[in-house]
């Protein structure tokens, strides 16, 4: 491969900072979902297509591959490079929906979620539905020919696609949707054009060719290009729109694409069917099927045994004696609930027949729902998450015909069996013929790697010789690559490599990917994961965490801090400290400084992993004894320091911004910027202390109102003051529900402990969970009362602390409860009648997501205004208490495209249940945020 030289890239892009070289950005990038690894030589942010049809020009000037990266999703190895690697994440995020939800043009980096969260207010969804949905992005869709648990392939990527506006590798760009687009095709690349009228005649004249086209296609199938584009289409720009689909990123880069959505069912039933074995599980199909079950979900004896083990687990896979048993998860769904009762009916009508190992129903309870498609999609999880340190887990599909399902997954078996492979469990789409397994092991070693090759050999024997295909959804990537010659033949293989050569004549776009011709290519670059912390060693780099993260943007990932720190590691092991010394000098800044550790992270781990915990530890190793000891006596004399930071903020509230900014700014130059705060004008002044008289009688709860009350005012202190803050109104609330409170003594100089567990200050926050947690116990009576407190971040760092908390025999153990769902349960019922406002735009924090807090939070926000509008770019803010007056960049990067909707909204108020939460979303919005217990105070006055 050709060295690079970027100034063509930066040439190419309106910023040239949009092109990167440095070490950590290449191999935070070099990691996508798959088991490969391939070190970019340079990572771009692209900005347009323009600037990817400069990039494409610019790469193949100096013969350097260049490939595209949307949400890095992919299980095959299509996202990795040594080449040029494109971001085409960050700046294709633009939705527009058409013809009221029937149509959507929609750009690469927006996640189905995202996509389906726009499309849920026309009561539409997006076709396919890919497991992945929360972080895979429409980019990737495409290029895999996605499809998922429902669409199969009547509503998948190629079934539900319209149009779609292309970078061909030339640098043309064509909309396949305009009118003249084949006449611009046929104008722009002549070559291509006349090409594929060639092939498409040549595939039509081939009997044998349609045949086999034909008996693949029927199938999912993700196997080489789609060559049913040949059969189905006329038109060459048809032909073209639909060869794109599928093609991996090796044919062009889409820029944006219209698809038809499809209807949103709102009603559901599920049931979890268990059957003597794979073969009887298998036989049921039809039966199932002819009834319109939407999905059916298999799952094999060792995947009901590992789902015996995962928490919340059914009463009929928890009490049941696992042999060689199978189960399917079937499920209905309709749009109304009397077309659910029907189709409910027909289920259960054919289940007497079905041989079954135990009785089955079908619910529409959410939970019971739930609860069976944890355990579907928890098997994952609890398979990749307990391998061996150090090994990789790989995640594969195939297909077969339906009828032969059975047979093949008990031969699969008997490859595990073979060749050693423990805990593969196999489940995945049952009425299509589409299951996944997964291997783990280290892959590395000459033994292990000789394993996994006749392994694969033997699995390919099997599946095409059942008339399937070695890929169904994931694609054909550099895993399957070499094998797309054996599943087509020559003739088909040959029609596939003239496709690329007329898209790619130079073979620029993502070689090695689709089609190789080295047949121990998908032995080559697979990634080994060497142990480097315990709470992060089971990441299995999927990017779930990805969308959540609020320095996504900014910084780096919870996927690339982890993956950064293996890289760390292994250049560590092969003796490369200079890469050591190069990473490690970036790593503070963009992985421990720049995350809000809120643990967004955690919610969309299928692993659990929550990265924040692994930054907590680095900033406690980093931590010096002179600072720990400063903050521990930070904990010992909170409550002056609090009321030194009330004043602080009241005096400075009073003067004018010229004669802050210089000092503080010079303070932060000479101290640190992670050290000193940004002063920032919409900072209100200082609170008031949190004190108050203990009651005559007996107090239905203990009240923790949190210290940054005390710190910081409530919105717009001073003079402009627009309420007394939470304290007071939680107190009036509670008051007018006939309810009396204890705040305990000495409120004023205790603390949650989070702004020392954030910044890794172990000794501070010993002692102050020591003296909290004794004043909580003497307060609630040895945990006789519940804790009732009024930020939902404190309210978490409480929850961990009297978690920590063993209570002696004969103890209690204490009761956190937040005051949001301390008011939806015990304050709502008890209010009048009342006014509301017309609208209101509310912030979740990430705390109250991550406590389950939110469904409270609604229902207090319902209780206050007519319209409560919640942003689809909705995300953590970031100020992580003191994190966004740090680092004020991170913030405002978290709440960029958030603050725009909220702009857009034109709410009466504006509302949160978190007081730093509130000031990062006034800063970043103009718009003064409080807490929605302030807002239902007034309007029920």
């Amino acid at each position: 491969m050709a060295p690079l030289d970027t100034a063509g890239l930066r040439a190419a892009v309106k910023d040239p900072a949009q092109v990167s070289t440095r070490a950590i950005d290449l191999h935070a990038n070099a990691h996508d979902a798959s088991h490969f690894l391939l070190l970019p030589q340079a990572v771009v942010t692209a900005g347009s297509a323009a600037e990817v049809g400069g990039l494409l020009r610019a790469s193949a000037a100096q013969g350097v591959p260049l490939t595209f990266r949307s949400g890095g999703t992919s299980l095959s190895g299509q996202a990795v490079t040594a080449g040029v690697l494109v971001d085409v994440r960050r700046n294709f995020r633009e939705i527009e929906v058409l013809d009221d939800g029937a149509r959507v043009r929609v750009q690469p980096g927006v996640t189905v979620r995202a996509l389906n969260a726009r499309l849920a207010r026309y009561g539409r969804k997006f076709g396919p539905d890919p497991a992945s949905e929360a972080a895979c992005t429409v980019g990737g869709v495409v290029a895999n020919n996605s499809s998922g648990m429902n669409c199969g392939t009547v509503d998948n990527t190629y079934r539900t696609l319209e149009s779609l506006t292309v970078v061909l590798p030339s640098g043309s760009v064509i909309d396949t949707g305009a009118a003249d687009a084949d006449q611009r095709l046929r104008a722009l690349e002549p070559e291509l054009h006349a090409g594929l009228v060639r092939l498409a005649r040549r595939v039509r004249n081939n009997v044998d060719s349609v045949r086999k086209i034909r008996q693949q296609f029927s199938m999912k199938n993700t196997m080489g290009y789609g060559l049913n584009s040949l059969l189905d289409f006329q038109s060459p720009v048809d032909i073209m729109t639909h060869l794109i689909i599928g093609s991996e990123g090796t044919l062009g880069f889409v820029a944006e694409a219209v698809f038809r959505t499809i209807p949103r069912l709102q009603h559901a039933a599920a049931g979890l069917l268990v059957f003597p074995d794979l073969e009887a599980a298998n036989a049921a199909l039809p039966a199932l099927v002819e009834t319109g079950a939407a999905t059916i979900e298999l799952m094999d004896a060792l995947s009901l045994k590992v789902g015996r083990t995962l928490k919340g687990t059914p009463a009929v896979v928890q009490d049941l004696a696992v042999r060689e048993h199978a189960a399917l998860l079937v499920e209905y769904s309709a749009g109304s609930g009397g077309d659910l009762v029907e189709l409910q009916a027909h289920g259960e009508a054919v289940l007497p027949g079905l041989g079954l190992s135990s009785p089955a129903r079908f619910t529409g309870d959410a939970r019971e729902r739930g609860q069976l498609w944890q355990l579907r999609k928890g098997l994952y999880a609890s398979v990749a998450g307990a391998r061996p340190q150090g090994t990789t887990a790989l995640l594969e599909d195939i297909v077969v015909p339906v009828p032969v399902l059975g047979r093949t997954c008990r031969e699969l078996n008997r490859l595990f069996d073979k060749y050693g492979y423990s805990n593969s469990v196999i489940f995945g789409h049952a009425k299509d013929g589409n299951v996944h397994f997964m291997l783990t092991d280290g892959f590395a070693s000459p033994a292990e790697l000789d394993r996994y090759s006749a392994f694969t050999e033997d699995m390919v024997d099997l599946v095409l010789g059942e008339g399937g295909s070695l890929k169904a959804e994931h694609g054909t990537g550099r895993v399957m690559a070499p094998f797309v010659r054996r599943q087509y033949g020559d003739e088909l293989y040959d029609v596939m490599r003239t496709i690329k050569r007329l898209f790619d004549p130079a073979a620029m776009l993502n070689p090695g990917v689709l089609m190789d011709e080295d047949p121990l290519a998908h032995l080559r670059h697979i990634k080994t994961a060497p142990p480097v912390a315990e709470e992060v060693d089971r990441c299995v780099s999927c990017g779930y965490c990805e969308p959540v993260c609020p320095s996504k943007d900014i910084t780096l990932t919870p996927r690339q801090r982890i993956v950064t720190l293996r890289a760390i590691e292994s250049a560590r092991l092969a003796g490369d400290m200079a890469l050591v010394r190069e990473l490690e000098k970036d790593y503070e800044y963009e992985s421990v400084d720049t995350c809000a550790v809120d643990g967004m992270c955690q919610t969309a781990c299928p692993v659990d992993i929550n990265t924040g915990s692994l930054v907590k530890r680095l900033r406690k190793a980093d931590a010096g004894p002179l600072a720990n000891g400063a903050w521990n006596a930070v904990a010992k004399h909170w409550e002056g320091v609090t009321r030194g930071a009330s004043l602080a903020l009241t005096v400075v509230d009073k003067l004018p911004a010229a004669a802050i900014t210089p000092p503080n700014k010079a303070a932060r130059a000479i101290l640190g910027k992670d050290t000193v705060p940004l002063y920032s004008a919409e900072l209100p002044g200082g609170g008031s202390v949190r004190k108050r008289p203990t009651p005559a009688g007996g107090a239905d709860a203990v009240y923790f109102p949190a210290c940054v009350g005390t710190m910081f005012g409530p919105a717009g202190a001073g003079p402009d003051a627009e309420g007394h803050g939470v304290q007071y109104s939680f107190e009036q609330l509670c008051g007018r529900a006939g309810l009396t409170l204890l705040v305990p003594e000495g409120i004023d100089g205790l603390c949650c402990g989070t702004p020392w567990s954030s910044k890794g200050m172990s000794a501070g926050q010993t002692t102050m969970r020591r003296k909290t947690l004794a004043a909580l116990r003497e307060a609630t009576r040895d945990g006789e009362l519940p804790i009732v407190c009024d930020a939902s971040s404190c309210t978490e760092g409480l929850r961990q602390a009297v978690e920590s908390d063993i209570p002696a025999p004969g103890q209690r153990a204490l009761r956190m409860v937040d005051a949001v769902d301390f008011a939806a349960e015990q304050i709502l019922p008890r209010l009048p009648d009342h006014g509301k406002l017309e609208s209101l735009a509310l912030h979740p924090t990430c705390s109250s997501t991550r406590m389950g807090l939110n469904d409270a939070l609604g229902a207090i926000a319902g209780a206050v205004a007519e319209r409560v509008d919640i942003p689809e770019n909705w995300g953590c803010c970031a100020f992580a208490g003191d994190r966004g007056m740090l680092h004020p960049e991170l913030t405002e990067s978290a709440t960029a495209r958030q603050a725009a909707e909220v702009a857009k909204m034109g709410a009466a108020a504006h509302a949160s249940c978190n007081r730093t939460c509130e000031l990062g979303m006034t800063r970043a919005t103009g718009a003064q945020y409080r807490h929605v217990l302030e807002l239902l105070e007034e309007v029920t006055r």
